[in-house]
């Protein structure tokens, strides 16, 4: 498949957190011709089967990328400009200048407003705009304004995506719909190779904000295993280098209380059978992705997370390494099709 074109369709949809209608329309798309059947929960995740060949009851695993994403929400219309309040963990501090889409009775572009530093005063100059300062203009007259936007309509971002260095896409919402393209690239990976468990790629809702997608889903399904995949801090200048990972060179594969100790290991022994470049990730705490809340749905569920390092996360300038997502979606076709009927009696924790 090509995954550059698919990410770059998936990027161009809105679908901020639990509000994923135009997103889920793009991957149900994507997904029903890989899959055996279609379905969802009841917070609006997307899940898409593909059965194993073998005997029923046959146990399952469970693919989770969330696809929602952060932006803008309008919270007062006031002589014709919009104030706002963030949908997930908006970086206020680059939005002044950006392009955005105002999605009002209909669809506005806009831009969020920019004082000429020679206008401020000079104590301000220097100082980043806080997120309550934020205002949009969508060059209308006060009166159309009022008709055309209201309190509570969103606002996502607008900037187009383009491709830097051949493999680097820079977007919005690559956080996380890289990880979206990298569970359609393993769809399409299995296309036509047998394996015995049954697989559930599952684009949940609502992770920025609740992780309520994840729970929900984790909770119906009832999976036997779970793989999430998010992105993770690519490095750059500045930044701590045991936290980053550079693009280009593999995903990541989490390590630690949020993931199990064996799953974690036979993902890293699939890498190295395939010859799949990965990087080690070191979690702490919890991994503030998907993963914290599968890992404890029901009875507990053995739980694995898959990292693409991802530049300048939570803008609307993301950068992701093609490769790296094309590397993610084989890793777990390549595990995927070595999954038996004895898989789960390997992870029994001594």
């Amino acid at each position: 498949m090509d995954v550059l074109s698919h990410l770059k369709t998936l990027v161009s949809a809105p679908g901020l957190s639990a509000h994923e209608a135009p997103i889920r329309d793009l991957i149900r798309e994507a997904w029903t011709p890989l899959a055996d059947e279609m379905g969802g929960d009841r917070l609006g995740s997307l899940w898409a089967t593909k059965h194993g060949k073998g005997k029923s009851p046959r146990n399952k695993i469970m693919l989770a990328a969330h696809m929602d994403s952060i932006g803008l929400m309008v919270k007062r219309v006031r002589e014709g400009f919009l104030w706002v309040t963030q949908i997930g963990g908006v970086d206020a501090r680059v939005m002044p200048g950006q392009p955005v889409l105002v999605h009002g009775r209909q669809a506005l572009p806009g831009v969020v407003t920019s004082t000429p530093p020679h206008l401020l005063p000079p104590g301000d100059r220097d100082k980043a705009v806080r997120l309550d300062d934020l205002i949009i203009d969508v060059g209308l007259p006060p009166e159309q304004v009022e008709k055309l936007v209201r309190v509570g309509d969103l606002i996502s971002f607008a900037q187009p995506s383009f491709e830097m260095q051949g493999d680097w896409l820079v977007a919005k919402s690559l956080d996380n719909r890289a990880s979206v393209a990298a569970v359609t690239a393993c769809l399409d990976a299995l296309q036509g190779r047998t394996h015995t468990w049954d697989v559930v790629a599952v684009a949940t809702a609502q992770e920025e904000e609740t992780f309520g997608g994840a729970s929900a889903s984790a909770f119906s399904l009832a999976p036997d295993l779970a793989i999430a995949v998010d992105v993770t801090f690519a490095s750059g200048p500045g930044l701590p280098e045991h936290k980053t990972f550079s693009l280009g060179d593999g995903p990541t594969i989490g390590w630690g209380p949020n993931l199990h100790p064996k799953l974690h290991k036979a993902l890293a022994d699939a890498a190295a059978k395939a010859e799949i470049p990965y990087r080690l990730e070191v979690m702490p705490m919890h991994s503030g992705t998907d993963a914290y809340a599968i890992q404890v749905s029901r009875e507990g569920i053995p739980t694995a997370v898959i990292g693409l390092p991802l530049k300048h996360m939570h803008t609307p300038v993301e950068v992701v390494s093609i490769k790296d997502v094309t590397r993610a979606g084989r890793l777990m076709a390549e595990f995927i099709t070595q999954l038996d009927d004895e898989f789960l009696n390997t992870l029994a924790l001594d």
